[in-house]
């Protein structure tokens, strides 16, 4: 959808955020000099990169069509030894962009691989999603939105090259080629890129570009190692949590137990006695709290600081949910119709051969990445500047220029590397961001002039964080002796996790969240009468690593593998079946993995089973077909065969991984311990010691297996999660277990 018509969609006060942040708005009404002051202002490696000042030249001579998004100059920096530096419009939390993104830019220039580097963005416009319009890293969008994007970024740079060249042998530049960062003219002269970026990046810049023919690339569809690989397997990699800056305090919040709580009473005598601690100041929080910063030199006295504090908390007008409590109230809302989704015809569930009723519960889960949240912040006038790893530096930037009362355009979000998130450094409400503006903003208060570090320990974020939403939902099934699904009724109930968000107006329509009902019927052929409850909630959500699809694939793979074993019929020719002749992709990706796998040819060892289900989320499928059986009364997961259809792989080692890593997120779903609950409001859980992950231990065999496509790329960061579980559910079931329909399993 073109980012106008998404914008008009959006609340007012939102649109007019993004319009001075769209591509369209840079091209047409910010002045090409604004932009490249506005680049220099935004931290390019003025000094480090020679090539700069002709490099905002050439985005100068830009031709007027070019959208900021488009010029070559904000994304490409080429050293005179001939190093290309990519600049990435994403966050990188483990997904392997920093790698695919300049990959296939240096597929379209021809540079040479071993000579590529990347470059982390930053909250100017020209790093918006070219096709959202705004920064986003999330939905699985990273390579289906910028594929071609950075193949003309290269393709562009590639044909200043070639100009530069051709100017400087006197040739047409229709005779030469290029191959490994250097132009090849005729008899056989040479020079590199390094040799000709100065001169090249002086030139104006093509609009058009012609892209290679698929068949033709050297880098693209090839298993290529990660940028990162060395320093993070070395240890030097830094990520956000290792900013430092002269003079840097560091500072950690005391929260209230019951989110929105305010304090009453704060005695901080201890505190301010302990050795390094510099302030403690009292700071709103997310959802109308309030707590208190303790700002000190390091993270040891902050924290010993908060561990003394003396605090009253007022938890008379917050409400405080039972986790016990709250799913008897779901259950009831359950039994009762809500806003519908789909409407279909249902009648003939009354009069049908077999009939099937079922309900599932899913927990909150926490998102608990590696690295702890943090946010670097630095004041200076009427001008910030902050450092965090974040999936939404433009909104952030706008969240942290009303916290500060700064202009917009005086704040610079450099976006640094993440240990992970999951979906928890992409926040509506900057939670983490304006926390720490307001610590900083505080510590200058009390007259502190330095920047200031706000870190989150784990315990903080799985007890104040946002979580996946808790969801039930109840089903109604009738089908014939042949499978055929006559109707299903269905009911889900759960918060939404756009209500009150920027993107309500957009993904919220009828009363249904449309990310509590994706991956609902497709690809499947029967009639759904489908709808939605959404109660309001005093927890905090937010979308979780595949979104809905963490509950709705559960649901859809589990009962149907149901009712093709009471119908008794092979799981995998049963989803065919139902898919019919509309889903060539869904079936090309189960077929694979069965091939692959050994299903219906391979005979397990006893006790073993094998268990099936395929889910498309974000414009890919991944099926899987595993093996599992009990143990001790315990199910356990031995190996997981994964087929995976995301048209052309860009790196097809990054797929594996990425598909890899879902899968042992998604066996997380699965773990006895893995829900976050609450009691009297409060979060029970704290850490990995009662929030469980998946542990060595649990990790099966897991072998993935891409269909060949050359169509376009589409997301890979999320859709290997869903199918698992279900998968898992189906193989233990037909092990001899029960029909699990709930997540976790339960222990024992």
């Amino acid at each position: 959808m073109h980012f106008e018509a998404r914008l008009n969609e959006l609340p007012r006060h939102l649109q007019s955020l993004l319009q001075s942040t769209s591509p369209e708005t840079n091209a047409a009404g910010l002045s090409r000099r604004s932009f490249l002051k506005m680049a220099t202002a935004s931290g390019f490696a003025l000094g480090c990169y020679p090539m700069l000042a002709t490099a905002q030249d050439a985005a100068a001579k830009a031709p007027a069509g070019l959208k900021a998004t488009e010029q070559p100059g904000a994304f490409v920096q080429i050293a005179k030894d001939g190093t290309v530096t990519v600049t990435i419009n994403r966050l990188e939390f483990g997904q392997g962009v920093q790698t695919a993104l300049p990959l296939i830019l240096a597929e379209e220039l021809d540079a040479d691989w071993s000579k590529v580097k990347y470059a982390n963005g930053n909250n100017h416009p020209a790093y918006v999603d070219p096709a959202f319009g705004m920064h986003l890293t999330g939905g699985s969008n990273t390579i289906a939105h910028s594929y071609t994007q950075y193949r003309e970024l290269g393709a562009r740079t590639r044909a200043m090259l070639v100009q530069a060249a051709a100017t400087q042998w006197g040739v047409d530049a229709s005779a030469l080629r290029t191959e490994k960062g250097v132009v090849v003219g005729p008899g056989g002269k040479k020079l590199t890129y390094g040799e000709l970026a100065e001169a090249a990046m002086s030139l104006p810049v093509p609009e058009k570009v012609v892209l290679k023919d698929p068949k033709s690339f050297n880098l693209i569809g090839k298993p290529t190692g990660r940028l990162d690989a060395k320093a993070k397997s070395t240890g030097t990699q830094d990520f956000g949590i290792d900013m430092h800056l002269p003079g840097m305090l560091t500072a950690v919040v005391a929260r209230p137990p019951v989110f929105g709580a305010k304090l009453k009473s704060v005695d901080d005598t201890a505190a301010k006695a302990i050795k390094g601690v510099k302030a403690v100041v009292r700071v709103p929080l997310d959802r109308g709290g309030e707590g208190v910063a303790i700002i000190a030199t390091g993270y040891w006295p902050a924290k010993q600081g908060r561990d003394v504090l003396k605090l009253e908390w007022d938890l008379g007008s917050v409400e405080k949910v039972d986790s016990v409590k709250q799913l008897a109230s779901y259950k009831e809302l359950a039994k009762q119709q809500g806003a519908l989704k789909y409407n279909d015809d249902v009648s003939k569930i009354a009069t049908a051969p077999h009939k099937l009723s079922a309900e599932f519960n899913f927990p909150y889960l926490a998102h608990t990445p590696m690295e702890p949240l943090n946010c670097t912040v630095a004041i200076k006038g009427d001008k910030a500047e902050l450092w965090m790893g974040t999936q939404m530096p433009g909104l952030d930037g706008f969240a942290a220029s009303a916290a500060l009362g700064l202009k917009p355009e005086n704040i610079a979000v450099h976006t640094q590397m993440a240990g992970g998130g999951f979906g928890r450094r992409a926040i509506p409400t900057s939670d983490y961001v304006v926390e720490a503006c307001h610590v900083t903003k505080a510590a200058v208060a009390a007259g502190l002039d330095a920047p200031v570090r706000t870190l989150w320990s784990r315990e903080d974020d799985v007890k104040g964080g946002y979580y996946r939403p808790m969801h039930v939902h109840r089903a109604d099934i009738g089908f014939d002796a042949q499978g055929n699904i006559l109707g299903w009724d269905h009911v889900i109930v759960g918060q939404s996790i756009l209500s009150g968000s920027p993107f309500e107006g957009m993904m919220v329509k009828n009363g249904v969240d449309a990310t509590a009902v994706e991956g609902m019927k497709e690809p499947y052929e029967m009639p759904m009468r489908l709808s939605v409850h959404h109660p309001k909630i005093n927890v905090p959500v937010l979308w979780w690593r595949s979104v809905g699809s963490t509950h709705t694939a559960f649901v859809m793979e589990t009962l149907l593998d149901e009712i093709a074993e009471t119908t008794k019929q092979d799981p995998v020719a049963y989803r065919l079946k139902l898919m019919g002749d509309k889903h060539p992709r869904h079936k090309a990706a189960l077929e694979l993995a069965v091939e692959k796998s050994g299903y219906g040819k391979k005979k397990l060892p006893a006790g073993r089973a094998y268990g099936v289900a395929v889910h498309e989320s974000f414009s890919s499928i991944v099926a899987y077909v595993v093996e599992a059986s009990i143990k001790n009364g315990q199910p356990k997961l031995h190996k997981v065969t994964a087929g995976v259809h995301c048209n052309l792989a860009v790196n097809p080692k990054t797929v594996e991984a990425q598909v890899q890593g879902a899968a042992l997120m998604g066996l997380s779903m699965c773990l006895p311990g893995a829900a976050i609950t609450l009691k009297d409001g409060v979060v029970e859980q704290s850490n990995f010691g009662d929030f469980v992950v998946p542990r060595i231990t649990d990790m099966p065999q897991v072998a993935v297996h891409i269909v060949p496509s050359a169509d376009a790329p589409t997301g890979m960061g999320e859709p290997g999660l869903p199918a698992l579980a279900p998968a898992f559910a189906n193989a233990v079931a037909r092990a001899g277990g029960k029909r699990w329909r709930e997540l976790p399993f339960k222990a024992g």
